[in-house]
């Protein structure tokens, strides 16, 4: 059993929602003692910019308290990250690839030196050992074809961090056959190991 799940949500739309609605399966499916809750839409995330990437880029001890606090929502987002085993993140995919709720929680846990560091033999992910499960869900876009920007993408990012655990569960081309799409992923999501 997952001890620890962090739950996150992008989809804009709070009400029949796919991805939200297969991300709460999977979640109560692993079973965990702890769930930890961000919903990206409810709760707006800061954009990066340049104060931002100044404070990002100074040397922890070397930050000023405007440089520290400027950073305080990135280290809540990277805490919750390294307290989870297991990540389950809904992705829907707007416009070919993800919400910009799910890329602003992405730059701001995606920090060199603090979720991954770079090496003579390139970047190497400092979340290792966690498992994430993508709940995908696409109106016309088959999911995992050449004009799906989400999930290779999602996958690269949860990688690059450490993350190498993906598993997907899709429920795309929504708009086509709904019933079916949401047939196949909810089959899925009970094939998921707790």
């Amino acid at each position: 059993m997952t001890k620890t799940v962090l739950h996150i949500d992008a989809s804009a739309r709070t009400e029949g929602s796919a991805t939200r609605e297969l991300t709460a399966k999977i979640v109560e499916r692993l079973g965990a003692n702890t769930v930890l809750r961000r919903d990206l839409a409810a709760e707006a995330l800061p954009q990066i910019d340049e104060t931002w990437i100044g404070a990002n880029f100074t040397p922890a001890d070397d930050r000023d308290a405007a440089q520290a606090d400027r950073l305080i929502q990135s280290d809540v987002l990277i805490n919750e990250l390294k307290a989870a085993d297991a990540v389950v993140i809904g992705v829907p995919l707007y416009n070919f690839s993800v919400p910009a709720a799910l890329k602003a929680w992405i730059d701001l846990v995606a920090r060199a030196g603090v979720t991954f560091r770079y090496t003579e033999y390139g970047p190497k992910g400092l979340l290792e050992g966690k498992r994430a499960i993508l709940a995908v869900a696409s109106g016309g876009v088959p999911i995992g074809s050449e004009v799906d920007f989400a999930t290779n993408y999602m996958k690269h990012v949860l990688g690059f961090i450490g993350i190498t655990e993906v598993e997907i569960v899709a429920a795309d081309r929504m708009a086509v056959d709904p019933e079916a799409a949401l047939k196949a992923a909810n089959d899925a999501v009970l094939k998921i190991a707790a």
